[in-house]
């Protein structure tokens, strides 16, 4: 796919920051978007997320960022909200960070598409907004991934591994996600020109697993899981609600069908070791949440901000996905840190690590 935006390198020295002892280094964390304190007399960078049922947010996102800004910036302080997915919670909370003088706001939105009023009020009250992982028009930074490489990944993925022949369920996020309009687009590209047939089609209101399992359920009474080739779930959490639905209808753990995934959830990897899951997306989180840090800081402190290019009218920064299946485990999430051998291979998954050479 043409790109009209900056491709920033991915290498493992830029990402070697380990999932364990991320501390938040000083930084205010504002739990459960109650927000913080009014403040020292440094800076005050806002973190806004968009919920906790995606493990990524919670488990690296916020203390990577957390980390990096107070690795650049010894009197900055950091506070943070999650919206738990409630889009009028998440506007109450960019209220509350204006009002205890954010210098920045870095906002990953419920709802991209309806986030607009929320950058306006901050540019009112003079403060500018970054828009992280998903994208928001007329903020004044985006950083993110190649959402539509993301998708047609994941469906060259499926296409490959049904030898691109059967029937397959599709399973989408939240429509309200400007990211999940871009994973199905990219993945329509790829699955729409090959040989697979989409028996049904879900778009997830709100990415939850349950949503997920139910629905795949639900399929099962429509069709017999041997009419099921594969299924596109376009994120791990959904891929594990697909799993258990199987899985509960009595299919045998290893005559799982291929299914698809995102965001490398430690779940998922082991489901791939197992055979459970056919691949999932590496987005190296650590260069997303530190560029974001570093864009914060130097916004926040007055600095120039350079090395971007547009994107929808928004300077931005966009980073490489990366494929992860059984034969690569090795080579991605552990050479980066991003998890350790013993955090993936535990007792269940041991047998399933030594046939991938995985050891500790």
């Amino acid at each position: 796919m043409p790109t009209k935006f900056q491709r920033v390198a991915i290498t493992s020295a830029a990402i070697l920051v380990g999932a364990g002892g991320l501390a938040a280094c000083g930084a205010n964390d504002a739990q459960s978007g109650d927000g913080g304190g009014e403040g020292g007399g440094g800076s005050t960078i806002a973190l806004l997320l968009p919920e906790s049922s995606t493990t990524r947010y919670e488990a690296f996102d916020k203390p990577l960022f957390e980390a990096k800004v107070a690795e650049l910036c010894d009197d900055c302080e950091v506070i943070y909200f999650n919206a738990d997915q409630d889009e009028a919670k998440q506007t109450q909370q960019v209220d509350s960070a204006i009002s205890q003088n954010a210098d920045v706001i870095v906002l990953d939105p419920v709802n991209g598409a309806g986030a607009g009023g929320m950058v306006r009020t901050a540019q009112e009250a003079d403060t500018p907004v970054i828009a992280y992982d998903r994208f928001i028009e007329g903020a004044d930074y985006y950083l993110s991934f190649d959402n539509e490489t993301v998708g047609r990944m994941q469906g060259e993925a499926l296409i490959e591994a049904t030898g691109d022949q059967g029937g397959i369920l599709m399973l989408n996020g939240a429509p309200s996600d400007p990211n999940a309009a871009q994973f199905k687009a990219g993945a329509h590209e790829a699955i729409d020109a090959s040989g697979l047939e989409i028996l049904a089609e879900y778009d997830n209101p709100d990415w939850s697993p349950q949503n997920a399992q139910q629905w795949a359920t639900d399929q099962l009474a429509r069709f017999d899981a041997s009419e099921i080739a594969g299924v596109y779930a376009a994120n791990d959490g959904q891929a594990g609600g697909v799993v258990s639905a199987l899985t509960g209808a009595g299919v045998d753990p290893t005559a799982l069908p291929p299914i698809t995934g995102q965001d490398a959830e430690i779940a998922a990897i082991q489901r791939i070791l197992a055979g459970e899951q056919e691949m999932t997306i590496y987005k190296p989180i650590p260069i997303e949440a530190e560029k974001a840090a570093e864009v914060a800081v130097a916004l926040a402190q007055g600095e120039e901000i350079t090395d971007t290019e547009d994107y929808e009218g928004v300077a931005s920064f966009i980073f490489d996905p990366i494929v992860v299946t059984a034969d690569n485990v090795a080579d991605t999430v552990i050479a980066d840190e991003f998890y350790t051998v013993d955090q993936i291979c535990t007792e269940d998954y041991a047998d399933a690590c030594a046939e991938a050479g995985l050891t500790s």
